[in-house]
């Protein structure tokens, strides 16, 4: 008994049916990052599966809970095929800053051993839908009270403190909505980076859209920041300006000079991009972008597409699995060969590895 990794990516990809989940148990429900996934701990990997989605209840896969609910029961059909644990509630989460505001709305556990921050909530392309990603809900937890707009410096040393003492977490992320077309939230990252870095020794990748000047990286990586993600999400300029308009206006030319300026700061590899496959890419133009992001030094990080609610995209169709199969079935030799995998990273969402079972591949 054990999930192949055929079978995380079905997993990943078409969700599990939850029946008996616990109110109390640690879902990721709007927002940013993995939006309505559940982390999922098997043997070998933690995974970061959709549960909320509508679509979900047409999946062959379920979950219950074992008769002492020690262990999650995952079923293919009818027929057992792992069973797994759930992360618990973090201690940090218990906690409340100076000001009384809880850890949970500042930071909150990825995976089962990663820090993750939205530092700024809100995104300049976000209330125009002539603007905005339509996939995104980074506004949807800020609505619901779950998180606050923007989190301080001090805060976030607070937390981190905290996380690494009572929960063990080896590493951290901070992304950012976009604030404004210059520097895209550098700045942004780099006051709460250079917070941080100087309070705890804790790999750390930031995420943000490619600012205007590319002496961001070096301030960054002079501060202390490991690693930077600057997302993609799609990969054709069709799909880009279809889904994505705001982001579209950044031409794939400036992602692509942002990319080489970045890798020299960083090196190889701790430069990355999320490529949401489903959003109308074909599996041709994921596999040659990603080629070429491999060759320049970054991680192509390939994630299924999960539709979450509240966004214009909620009931838009979630990916074939087997386009998932054979992508990641190219890149990951590809990766292997190139000595730029997953474990050889020092920091980010590739690092973790939970939203996608990419890293299997390798």
């Amino acid at each position: 008994m054990g999930l192949n990794k055929q079978q995380l990516t079905d997993l990943q990809t078409l969700g599990i049916r939850w029946f008996d989940m616990d109110e109390y148990d640690l879902n990721r429900k709007g927002g940013a990052g993995p939006t309505d996934h559940k982390a999922f701990n098997f043997a070998e990997q933690t995974t970061m599966v959709p549960i909320f989605n509508d679509q979900v209840k047409k999946s062959n896969y379920s979950a219950t809970y074992s008769e002492n609910k020690d262990h999650v029961l995952i079923y293919e059909n009818d027929t057992l095929v792992d069973k797994a644990t759930i992360p618990a509630q973090p201690n940090f989460y218990k906690l409340k800053t100076k000001e009384g505001i809880p850890y949970s709305k500042i930071a909150t556990l990825h995976s089962k051993n990663v820090l993750a921050t939205t530092v700024f909530q809100k995104c300049v392309r976000y209330g125009n839908r002539e603007t905005s990603c339509q996939f995104c809900a980074i506004e949807e937890s800020l609505k619901s009270g779950a998180t606050i707009a923007h989190k301080k410096p001090e805060q976030l040393v607070e937390v981190v403190k905290a996380a690494i003492e009572l929960d063990g977490i080896t590493q951290m992320i901070m992304t950012t909505g976009t604030p404004n077309l210059k520097d895209r939230g550098a700045k942004m990252l780099l006051e709460s980076a250079t917070a941080v870095k100087a309070a705890v020794d804790i790999p750390l990748q930031v995420q943000c859209e490619p600012p205007e000047d590319d002496f961001w990286f070096q301030a960054l990586k002079d501060v202390g920041v490991d690693a930077i993600g600057m997302h993609l999400e799609a990969v054709s300029q069709r799909v880009r300006e279809a889904i994505m308009p705001g982001k579209a206006s950044v031409p794939m030319s400036r992602y692509i000079s942002a990319y080489k300026a970045a890798v020299k700061v960083f090196g190889r590899g701790n430069v990355s991009t999320y490529i949401l496959a489903g959003l109308g890419d074909t599996e041709e133009e994921i596999i040659s972008v990603s080629t070429l992001l491999i060759d320049l030094g970054v991680y192509p990080f390939v994630v299924p597409f999960t539709p979450a609610a509240g966004t214009p995209l909620e009931n838009h169709p979630m990916p074939d699995p087997e386009m998932l199969k054979r992508i990641f079935s190219t890149l990951g030799p590809i990766l292997k060969d190139k000595m730029m995998t997953s474990d050889s990273l020092k920091a980010g969402c590739a690092k973790c590895g939970a939203c996608s079972s990419m890293k299997s591949y390798e």
